[in-house]
């Protein structure tokens, strides 16, 4: 199965660390967060990657250009060739394909239909998580649905105060997770004929039309994880992935470590 990782935006919220790279190639670590996803996929098996790229896609294409060149030894020789000593072997195939700098994310997934086998894992290039993909698929497949959305119980912004009868402070609860609301976790499995619900044009959200239709015709199957979840969406959540990756780091279920 192929896996399409959507990884085109701006990155506005994080304009500091995306002024002069695209929000996926922000490190964690010493690697891209595209990096780090890619790995949860390929510890399941999946090894075919389909990256939807738009704004400064020239750096994820050096990235995967260079990538031996950067990550082990190498023996050169004078014709301007290069040999990587003892390169990791682990079959990764990548397609880097411009879906265009201000397109929306149902149209760079339209734009990407022609390089599609048949079902197909979709993700979105700025979350990471433990989730168990081969639950998620065995999920999806047993609901004979064209889609199926993974989610994750929402935490809150801000604090939360709880007061007692006489309106006195009875607890305080630093960003507690809710337990009645769910978010889009952001991992997807589709069948083909997804394409089918994404209209033509640039400013298509998957999140809206096409998922509304989907729900409307009984056809998105939701999948809960109560794992770990968290997406780079600012400089703080930069910050708290860095910090825990040098402890432990709760997506990284795969048996590696550069």
């Amino acid at each position: 199965m192929q896996t399409v990782i959507l990884a085109g935006g701006l990155g506005t919220r994080m304009s500091s660390k995306t002024e002069n790279l695209p929000k996926p190639m922000i490190e964690i670590g010493n690697h891209p967060i595209l990096w780090h996803i890619m790995q949860t996929y390929t510890y399941y098996g999946y090894n075919e990657f389909i990256i939807c790229g738009g704004y400064k896609i020239e750096k994820i294409k050096r990235y995967f250009y260079e990538y031996h060149l950067m990550h082990h030894d190498v023996t050169f020789d004078l014709n301007g060739n290069y040999e990587a000593i003892n390169p990791t072997h682990n079959n990764q195939k990548v397609s880097v394909i411009d879906t265009g700098q201000d397109d929306q994310t149902g149209s760079r997934l339209k734009q990407v239909k022609r390089f599609i086998d048949g079902r197909f894992f979709m993700t979105y290039g700025d979350g990471l998580s433990d989730i168990n993909l081969q639950e998620l698929l065995t999920y999806h497949t047993e609901s004979r649905k064209i889609c199926t959305m993974s989610a994750v119980k929402a935490q809150n912004k801000f604090g939360v105060l709880v007061f007692d009868d006489n309106d006195n402070i009875k607890e305080f609860k630093e960003k507690p997770i809710s337990n009645n609301n769910w978010i889009n976790a952001g991992y997807f499995v589709c069948e083909k004929e997804i394409f089918d619900y994404i209209p033509e044009g640039k400013d298509i959200q998957f999140e809206k039309e096409p998922l509304q239709k989907l729900i409307q015709d009984n056809q998105l199957n939701i999948y809960k994880h109560d794992g770990f979840w968290k997406c780079m969406d600012t400089k703080k959540d930069y910050e708290e992935l860095n910090c825990m990756w040098l402890n432990t780091p709760k997506w990284r279920t795969y048996a590696w470590y550069l």
